[in-house]
């Protein structure tokens, strides 16, 4: 069994775009690599690659915009985002062929958001207020795997699934 997730990620000029808003040499803020932002559409944890795919395979997946911002902010106390939307219908159409599947969907149902950097135990950093607006077309979903090597944190696409 794999740890996985289902997710959208930015194109190159997004990822670019929003690269200001990091504050490297900040006390106590992890950053998120720029190569790891992306949009978690459904966490599954432990669940098999291949009925996950299939699971994805058969769903009718809709086409979406992400529209990122209107600013950098915080989701809960130790999170700091840049808030998406506009993939709900998406987010929906995922867990719905996937919930069966891994973990039990999150009650909570999806915020859609791009984790941009942790904080260790503090209550604010500079960046919290950062314009950050942008906005793409969705034209696929990622099955991704995730395991925690000595740098941190691996992720690996086993599959891109395309929206209709």
């Amino acid at each position: 069994m794999s740890r996985l997730f289902v997710a959208v990620w930015p194109p190159p000029d997004v990822v670019d775009g929003l690269r200001p808003a990091v504050v490297p040499g900040e006390p106590n803020v992890r950053w998120v690599p720029p190569e790891q932002w992306h949009v978690t559409l459904r966490f599954l944890g432990d669940a098999d690659p291949a009925d996950v795919a299939d699971a994805l395979r058969d769903a009718t997946l809709p086409a979406a915009v992400a529209v990122l911002g209107p600013h950098v902010s915080r989701l809960g106390r130790f999170v700091v985002v840049v808030p998406v939307a506009g993939l709900d219908d998406l987010a929906t159409a995922v867990t719905g062929a996937t919930a069966a599947l891994g973990e039990p969907p999150d009650p909570r149902g999806f915020t859609g958001h791009l984790t941009i950097a942790r904080l260790k135990q503090r209550g604010a950093c500079r960046v919290t207020g950062t314009p950050a607006r942008s906005r793409f077309p969705v034209d696929e979903v990622s099955l991704v795997a995730s395991r925690t090597g000595a740098d941190g944190v691996i992720y690996e696409v086993l599959e891109r699934f395309a929206l209709q």
